[in-house]
């Protein structure tokens, strides 16, 4: 069993099966012309395969159709739709990065502004006043304040660009995978 389960892992093949072709598109896509939009149903299906597998697996996607479907002349338009579609969204992962990284560097600017003003109260605090409870309270209070000020920048630029960035390289894998059309001589289970 462990070993066919490697295999199928090995080899980075991403299976669908459709009664029809018209199902892995998005209906309410206004084009005549399938250039971008899959069905947002196949979409998940294909993308929550191809994060099963390594970053560098090549992938293959095999869409089974019914016989009847072979008129259709599918293989061309099935590809060019599958590459198009997430061509198109590795730009929209790459804005997206770049927008948090951007947002990531202005709540930086923003964070040290505000600690380092915040450093600054607190030492005129101590310049100006004695030592006494409530004084120490304030002036410990400012300090923490200013680091927590910090604290989105830092989760930015360290944490939140790696899902983002993971997410490019899904696409881009399968941006490129080969795909293939194979058709069932009997009905096709979806």
């Amino acid at each position: 069993m462990a070993e066919n389960t490697r295999t199928i892992y090995e080899d980075g093949r991403i299976e669908l099966r459709l009664k029809e072709l018209n199902q892995l598109f998005d209906s309410f896509d206004p084009a005549p012309f399938h250039e971008k939009d899959l069905d947002q149903d196949a979409e998940e299906f294909i993308v929550s395969w191809a994060r099963e597998y390594p970053a560098d697996t090549p992938l293959t996607f095999i869409l089974h159709l019914p016989e009847s479907q072979r008129a259709l002349n599918p293989e061309e338009t099935v590809s060019n739709a599958v590459r198009n579609y997430f061509s198109y969204r590795i730009s929209l992962a790459r804005l997206e990065l770049k927008r948090l990284l951007q947002q990531g560097r202005t709540s930086l600017l923003v964070g040290l502004a505000f600690l380092a003003a915040c450093m600054g109260a607190r030492e005129i605090l101590k310049s100006f006043t004695q030592q006494q409870g409530w004084m120490m309270v304030i002036e410990e209070g400012l300090l923490i304040i200013g680091w927590v000020a910090m604290w989105r920048p830092l989760e930015i630029l360290l944490y939140d660009w790696w899902p983002v960035r993971r997410r490019v390289r899904t696409y881009e894998n399968l941006a490129k995978m080969k795909v293939e059309v194979r058709y069932a001589t009997g009905a096709v289970k979806p």
